[in-house]
């Protein structure tokens, strides 16, 4: 009917149609979320939006969490360890589902929107298409680089000077390959030198919450969706943040730098070494040497790496021996093995 009318007309009118036809699109009604998560970071997130029920009106109904089931732990794997978010859940008084499979499942009647954060399982289409909006998901990390099960901790392996967090949809057939609709602004969030997976993560978790729930008060996330994503044109790194194993902790003198070393520490946990002979230690606190690198090796054992600066290990312990007592023992095979090297 619109455009039958006079030319004049028609131009007056259309811009105000289009603007009252966009503002109608995105008028949405409260939303149901399934909400999808486990640690801490995703903790952060499951907490602003349940703030944000309490403080936005109109904004979100009802957030029921899923999350996976306790993991045996400990000596024996005698002992379950639950997943951080289930208490947090719990606190939150929302209805929590615990399953380790989609398979056989179905969400709760009236789903309009599914959230996975640091999840750890695939969501797949089935459940997508159960819910009217699809999913979104929270990675700690300026996508396309660094996808994958560990962006913070390959953050810090890798040296990044700068991360960040995306916001994306959720793919039906594959992980961390959405459609961007949130992203940190360049550069960045700096990474300062001594910043340690803990804290960064607690960072990351905080910056990422708040991106959430603009999302979700912007309506970015309902149709026609926008890439937002400024990183893949930036010309920077983009590797893939595989999940850790305990292959990644290990150091060997002879080829590692000293601040890879150093960043091991921070990134994943204490770095471990290994003698020819098979003998392991374990670096509990070491650091740069500002001494000679001839005195005693006994008490501070030193080791020059691969880049030439020297590693002063502070404490260390052997297999089977007292926590942080193998100083003495370390220096005395170093001594003995003068010229040898220490193998990955």
């Amino acid at each position: 009917m619109l455009w039958r009318l006079p030319a004049p007309v028609r131009s007056f009118l259309v811009p105000a149609y289009r603007r009252f036809s966009s503002a109608a699109a995105v008028s949405v009604p409260p939303l149901r979320i399934l909400f999808c998560g486990s640690d801490n970071f995703s903790i952060a997130s499951l907490c602003a939006l349940t703030s944000a029920q309490k403080e936005v009106p109109g904004l979100i109904e009802d957030i029921q969490v899923v999350h996976r089931p306790a993991k045996p732990t400990g000596r024996g794997l005698k002992l379950l360890r639950e997943v951080p978010i289930k208490q947090a859940a719990a606190a939150e008084l929302c209805v929590n589902h615990t399953i380790d499979t989609f398979t056989g499942w179905t969400p709760p009647s009236r789903v309009d929107l599914i959230i996975a954060v640091s999840f750890g399982l695939f969501v797949p289409p089935r459940i997508l298409n159960f819910a009217k909006y699809g999913g979104l998901n929270v990675h700690p990390s300026l996508l396309p680089d660094l996808r994958g099960p560990a962006p913070i901790q390959h953050a810090l392996l890798k040296g990044r000077k700068h991360t960040g967090v995306s916001v994306q949809t959720l793919h039906p057939e594959k992980f961390d390959g959405g459609m961007i609709l949130a992203q940190t602004p360049a550069p960045g969030i700096a990474i300062s030198k001594d910043v340690d997976a803990h804290d960064l993560t607690s960072r990351l978790g905080d910056e990422g919450a708040k991106m959430l729930v603009d999302v979700l008060k912007t309506r970015a996330f309902v149709p026609p969706l926008k890439d937002v994503g400024w990183y893949k044109d930036s010309g920077g790194p983009i590797d893939h943040a595989g999940k850790i194993m305990k292959g990644d902790q290990q150091v060997d003198f002879s080829m590692m730098t000293l601040d890879h070393a150093f960043a091991i520490k921070h990134a994943i946990g204490n770095p471990w070494c290994e003698f020819p002979s098979g003998e392991r230690f374990i670096l509990n606190e070491f650091s740069e040497a500002r001494q000679p690198f001839e005195e005693s090796l006994e008490d501070v054992p030193k080791v020059r790496m691969a880049c030439g600066r020297v590693l002063q290990i502070d404490q260390c312990t052997f297999a089977s021996g007292a926590l942080g007592r193998g100083n003495r023992r370390l220096g005395k095979i170093l001594q003995s093995q003068r010229g040898s090297t220490i193998v990955s």
